[in-house]
C-alpha cells in the first residue's frame, strides 16, 4: 500500500512538472476535448456520457481495472477520461501554480486522477452539469467538463460545480478502434451515474460499474 502511494504521489509530481497546463487547448489530435471532429460529429454508440469499463482481460497498467467516461464517441474516433486511477487530492493553489499561475486568492483542494495515457501534461476538469462557461463541453446534461484555468479559479473561490475532479491526461481512440474492442470484449458498458463518476471511494468504482455492465460478459 505505501509503495502504491509512493508510486502516485510520484506520477503526480511528474505530471504537475510537466503541465504546460494546456487547459483550453486546441492542438490535440482529433477527436479531442478542444478540438471536435470537423467531419462527422453524429455520436456513436456507445455515445458520450456512457462508462466504459475495462474487462479483467486488459492487463495493461494504464488500463487495469480502468472505468472511463465517455466524452466524446463519433465515426472518427473516441475520447474519454479514466475517473478511478487517482494520484492525490491537490491544491488549487499549486495546479494552477503549473499552469503558471499564481494566484494566492485561491483556496481549496481538488481530486485528481490520472485520466489516461495521451497527453498527460494536458489538464482537464471533469464536473456536474450545474456549471458552464462558454468552453464547457456539454456530455449528457448530468456531467460535463471543462478545461480552462479561469474553472479551477471558480472552484478556488468557492463559484465552481457541486462536483468535480481534475484529470491530467485522456484515453483516445482512432476510427472504429473502441468498437472492435468491445466486439472482442476488451471493455464493457454500462450507463453514467453522479455517485460512480465522483463519490464512490475510487477503489471500488472497478467493481460497482462491472455490476452493471449492460453486455454480458
Amino acid at each position: 500500500m505505501a509503495k502504491t502511494r509512493s508510486t502516485r504521489t510520484a506520477l503526480l509530481g511528474s505530471c504537475l512538472a510537466a503541465a504546460v497546463f494546456a487547459l483550453g487547448a486546441t492542438e490535440m489530435a482529433p477527436p479531442s476535448p478542444g478540438n471536435p471532429s470537423p467531419r462527422d460529429g453524429a455520436p456513436a454508440d456507445p455515445p458520450p456520457g456512457q462508462l466504459l469499463i475495462a474487462s479483467a482481460q486488459i492487463q495493461d497498467p494504464r488500463f487495469y481495472h480502468a472505468v472511463i467516461l465517455v466524452l466524446q464517441h463519433n465515426r472518427d474516433g473516441a475520447l474519454g477520461i479514466v475517473i478511478n486511477h487517482p494520484l492525490a487530492r491537490e491544491t488549487i493553489a499549486n495546479l494552477l501554480a503549473a499552469a503558471g499561475d499564481d494566484d494566492k486568492t485561491v483556496d481549496g483542494s481538488i481530486p485528481v486522477v490520472s485520466g489516461g495515457p495521451v497527453q498527460p501534461e494536458l489538464g482537464f476538469v471533469v464536473h456536474s452539469a450545474d456549471y458552464h462557461r462558454a468552453e464547457t463541453m456539454a456530455i449528457d446534461g448530468k456531467v460535463a467538463m471543462t478545461a480552462s484555468k479561469e474553472t479551477l479559479k471558480d472552484i478556488g473561490h468557492h463559484k465552481g460545480p457541486t462536483k468535480c475532479f481534475f484529470a491530467f491526461g485522456y484515453a483516445g481512440w482512432g476510427a472504429g478502434q473502441l468498437e472492435g474492442e468491445i466486439a472482442r470484449k476488451d471493455w464493457f458498458t454500462a450507463p453514467e451515474d453522479a455517485g460512480l463518476v465522483f463519490d464512490d471511494d475510487r477503489g471500488s468504482v472497478w467493481d460497482k460499474a462491472l455490476a452493471r455492465r449492460g453486455t454480458d460478459l
